[in-house]
């Protein structure tokens, strides 16, 4: 009997056993061809569903701006956690238009408006803060 064959197929089912699912039938060894897999079945109405990449949505922030790049219409922002977006604070670079850069300058504190789409946003509002 091949031991690497026999280690493997029973790795396989404790794996496929604790992940809560049926075991794929084993290979044939003289035919070396799988049997039918079973479908699955299951509820799947209480899954959790990522937005998708179109779904646009507004949050605010804040944080100080630690670069302005006008040429390529962006703007460098240490902000605290957003919530919303599930987003632990960091420094990420965000699309902004003229009026956005033109406003503020580097080390200044800000209160900003994002439009998030998937994982890319833009400031589309940007106030300092006092």
């Amino acid at each position: 009997m091949n031991y690497g064959r026999l280690t493997f197929a029973l790795g396989l089912a404790a794996l496929t056993v604790a992940c809560g699912k049926k075991a794929e039938p084993p290979v044939a060894v003289e035919t070396n061809k799988a049997e039918p897999a079973t479908a699955m079945s299951g509820n799947m109405a209480n899954m959790a569903m990522e937005p998708s990449a179109a779904t646009a949505i507004k949050v605010k922030g804040h944080g100080t701006v630690t670069a302005i790049d006008k040429s390529a219409g962006t703007i460098t922002l240490d902000h605290g956690a957003i919530p919303e977006a599930k987003w632990p604070a960091m420094t990420m670079a965000f699309k902004a238009a003229p009026a956005i850069t033109d406003a503020v300058k580097v080390g200044d504190k800000v209160d900003f408006d994002l439009m998030l789409t998937g994982n890319a946003g833009e400031v589309t509002a940007i106030q300092k803060q006092p």
